[in-house]
């Protein structure tokens, strides 16, 4: 299982990642920082099933802590995508290659609506996060069209003498972009196309890969920088981008995890708190900066980081 952490460049991903996975990468307060995607794992919790059945637990690749399973998941950081991706502007063929076998993608996007379409910073709230919504999925779906379309006519008119099912020839088109053919299924049944596929337009294919990106490259958003807005424009947010929208402060979950990784506090990614064990270790700026980490917490119940790649592997994809 992998998720694809998606978005146009300088909004935080990176910083996602290195949250989540504990990798080391680059992060810097500029466009295209990721060039190369990086790999790492994250996990899920869900409770482990040795409680119940009453015998002692030894998982093989799943630890359980405390009686709960952690789960690995895959996590992929791409090159940050800009507008006509699909037709090799930035990084776009390579951003979308990477994606081919992600199974469902986290898209994040700045809350803050402090980096325009390249990803250079713009004053804060000038630009419209849900706009980065809708350009990203319009990439998705170019990228998707583009493949189904390739030498269209004459195979569909092959097809149509052989009656091959439509699902057969877009599952064959499809191989390596990790769809299947469940999913291939629904969206050809889905989709209102002529039962001759010499007579689908390039609009049709277009409606087509719509409903396949939909369905099989599941999105939600982490609204990330959420520790520099309130809750009105997330709130807004949601309602206007159509999709599941986690807030994230992917800045302060990476900082809890380092903090817990030095020995200086206790936390359990996902949680609502966090405990001091050496105040006397601590600077003045850190021990500032853990005071405003814990009042975002008090106000939203947790960074969001670890949220978001559960609510991806549970409610995405109903694992």
């Amino acid at each position: 299982m992998e998720l694809g952490l998606v978005g146009k460049p300088n909004v935080g991903k990176s910083t996602f990642f290195a949250a989540a996975t504990q990798v080391p990468v680059q992060i810097a307060n500029y466009p295209f920082t990721t060039i190369e995607a990086n790999r790492g794992v994250a996990f899920v919790r869900k409770a482990c099933p040795h409680k119940e059945i009453g015998r002692p637990c030894n998982p093989k690749n799943a630890p359980c802590e405390s009686g709960t399973r952690l789960i690995p998941v895959e996590l992929l950081d791409v090159a940050g995508l800009v507008p006509k991706a699909h037709e090799g502007r930035g990084l776009g063929n390579k951003f979308l290659d990477d994606l081919r076998q992600a199974s469902a993608l986290v898209h994040v996007i700045d809350a803050t609506g402090g980096t325009d379409f390249e990803g250079n910073p713009v004053p804060p709230g000038t630009h419209d996060p849900v706009a980065d919504v809708q350009f990203l999925e319009e990439e998705l779906v170019h990228w998707i069209a583009g493949i189904l379309s390739r030498n269209w006519e004459k195979e569909a008119r092959r097809a149509d003498l052989e009656e091959a099912p439509p699902e057969k020839i877009m599952s064959a088109r499809l191989t390596g972009l990790g769809f299947t053919e469940m999913q291939v299924h629904a969206a050809v049944r889905d989709t209102a196309l002529d039962p001759k596929m010499a007579r689908w337009t390039s609009e049709d294919l277009f409606h087509l890969a719509r409903t396949l990106q939909h369905r099989g490259k599941p999105m939600l958003l982490a609204a990330n920088k959420a520790d520099m807005v309130s809750r009105e424009p997330l709130q807004n947010l949601s309602k206007a981008a159509g999709y599941l929208v986690v807030p994230t402060s992917a800045e302060y979950e990476l900082a809890l995890r380092r903090a817990a990784s030095a020995g200086l506090i206790t936390y359990q990614p996902g949680g609502s708190s966090f405990e001091v064990l050496h105040p006397e270790k601590l600077t003045a700026a850190q021990e500032k900066g853990l005071e405003k980490i814990r009042a975002f917490l008090r106000e939203r119940g947790s960074t969001g980081i670890q949220q978001c790649i559960e609510e991806a592997v549970f409610k995405l994809l109903d694992l």
